[in-house]
């Protein structure tokens, strides 16, 4: 082998490094250029033929500088791995770093590990979506229509929802002019303005628009409940000064019937007096905090409805409170009435009285308590976090009532020494024994009375559904109220509970808070082009260095 001048030596030594880093700068820039373009391009080919006249020399340099630097410049064997060192180096840093951008890039589209950095979460789904999405018993169909090409946002919506489902959710993108006669199956759905998905399941259709606004999470998942799950009807009681689901003000319920319409169960207001009699296709009864007396007409009316495999909530609001030197009224002795006609018929009795909690409350009100004192019930009190009532009454549980009959509280203050049930309505707070109960105190309960199957009724019979009488009371209304609603586990209580009075057994859907994003769309060259911009390019800096780290250690 000829071996190269002394005098190059030194010169080879300096800079063979810079022949190694532009070789693998070449590299690195052919292979960008051909991932962008997704073609070879004259570019993309001069790059290559120059990264591989970079390496040629390389090597012949390599394998005489090495020669050259053998004690004694003695002829040496051209398989001896003194001579191959430097280039196995830079082979194996090589096969390394492409080794690494393929596994990334094979797990960036293949793992189901995410790690979202944006402080909203805005690519991930809430929990309450995936609880729900886990929970879903149906195939369901996503069908996007959208005319030319479709945003990644909305790709990307779609795959988390498939991942998430394991296999029961799919989905597509068509554009409706396009595919005229494939979009004309679903309806009037070809107009090149719209934009809409068509969820189906369980041979429903719903649809969700988003032509003026991105496609949300929520709006998504609302419409996947409503498509998947049988629809049910609630009936709120009016006539009696009630808590309002079409009141949008503060005491209102107007935010409690939304969230029940996004578990697809449907709400509407129910006037006994003029109506005689409670519908059939009423699942459940609400009697939301009426003011005033139910007349004996009605309550005979509900008590039937009850006896007949009925279910109903019971939502009873507060005694009035005053001060020692204005003594309340007759009237208002019996202000907010509790229902005992009704209720006494199932073993409870709602007391004259203020729950109060000095250690646990809301504000300065100790007769506003929070608690977590819920017993295990899986379908009403699991997982929730603390729900708050203002002004709860206490309840007694009646000891004559049928033995048929099952009770137990559903939510109770939890300190025994600094709880109870407040007698005096002069808003002197204070205990007194043999007078007042003391707690822990319960002011929700749930009852049920079940049935014999021959006792069904003919229209449990024909629906193939249980005829229990599910009753649950809570001695306030005001947890629910627009105020209300959205603070702790307040909403997810009424949505539980409703869920379980309407014997239905899936997991109820909260919707999560909007939060406004603005999204950058790019095309998919652009995209390649941000990846080669973020990722390539300091990959090579990193390559770079180590070679040159390499090198120092070498010859150190």
């Amino acid at each position: 082998m000829k071996f190269i001048h002394l005098k190059n030596i030194r010169f080879i030594k300096k800079y063979l490094p810079v022949l190694s880093g532009c070789m693998l700068l070449s590299l690195i820039v052919s292979l960008s250029f051909l991932y962008i373009e997704q073609r070879l391009t004259h570019l993309v080919g001069s790059l290559i033929i120059l990264t591989g006249l970079l390496f040629v020399v390389f090597v012949y340099l390599s394998l005489n500088l090495n020669a050259n630097d053998v004690k004694h410049r003695k002829t040496i064997k051209f398989l001896r791995f003194a001579q191959w060192q430097m280039f196995i180096r830079v082979l194996t840093i090589f096969i390394v770093s492409i080794t690494f951008i393929g596994g990334s890039n094979y797990l960036a589209n293949n793992s189901a590990i995410r790690w979202d950095v944006t402080q909203a979460k805005q690519h991930t789904l809430s929990t309450n979506t995936i609880e729900f999405i886990r929970s879903l018993k149906s195939e369901v169909k996503l069908t996007a229509f959208y005319v030319g090409m479709p945003p990644k946002y909305l790709q990307d919506l779609f795959k988390e929802y498939q991942r998430v489902s394991a296999g029961l959710i799919s989905s597509e993108i068509i554009d409706p002019i396009e595919q005229i006669s494939y979009a004309a199956k679903f309806g009037n759905v070809v107009s090149g303005k719209e934009r809409k998905v068509i969820v189906q399941s369980n041979g429903i259709n719903k649809e969700v628009d988003f032509t003026h606004e991105f496609l949300s999470e929520e709006s998504l998942t609302n419409t996947i409940a409503r498509a998947s799950r049988a629809p049910r009807q609630v009936y709120f009681l009016t006539g009696h000064n009630e808590y309002s689901i079409l009141n949008e003000d503060n005491i209102g319920l107007s935010t409690f019937k939304k969230l029940l319409a996004d578990n697809n169960i449907q709400s509407k207001p129910l006037m006994l007096g003029i109506t005689q009699s409670i519908p059939d296709d009423c699942d459940v009864l609400v009697i939301a905090g009426p003011r005033n007396e139910l007349t004996s007409k009605e309550e005979n009316l509900i008590v039937n409805y009850l006896t007949k495999g009925g279910d109903a909530l019971f939502l009873i609001e507060n005694t009035l409170v005053t001060t020692p030197d204005k003594p309340l009224t007759a009237n208002q002795q019996d202000k907010n009435p509790a229902l005992n006609n009704i209720l006494n018929q199932w073993g409870l009795n709602v007391q004259a009285d203020i729950v109060v909690d000095l250690t646990n409350h809301v504000g300065d009100d100790v007769g506003s308590p929070a608690t977590k004192n819920y017993p295990p019930h899986k379908a009403i009190t699991e997982g929730l976090d603390y729900t708050f009532y203002v002004r709860p009454r206490s309840i007694r549980v009646l000891d004559q009532r049928r033995p048929t009959i099952k009770l137990a509280p559903i939510a109770s203050t939890a300190s025994k020494e600094n709880s109870w049930a407040e007698t005096n309505r002069t808003l002197n707070i204070q205990f007194d024994p043999g007078v007042d109960t003391a707690g822990p105190v319960p002011f929700a309960y749930v009852v049920l009375e079940e049935r014999e199957a021959e006792e069904k009724t003919a229209k449990h019979k024909q629906e193939n559904k249980p005829s229990d009488t599910r009753l649950i009371v809570f001695t306030d209304a005001d947890f629910l109220t627009n105020v209300y609603i959205n603070q702790y586990s307040n909403a997810q209580m009424g949505l539980n509970i409703i869920n379980w009075l309407a014997e239905l057994d899936y997991q109820v859907y909260l919707s999560a808070k909007e939060i406004k994003v603005e999204r950058l769309n790019l095309t998919s060259k652009q995209k390649r082009q941000v990846i080669v911009i973020l990722f390539l390019f300091p990959f090579f800096f990193v390559i770079v260095g180590l070679i040159v780290w390499l090198r120092t250690k070498v010859h150190r």
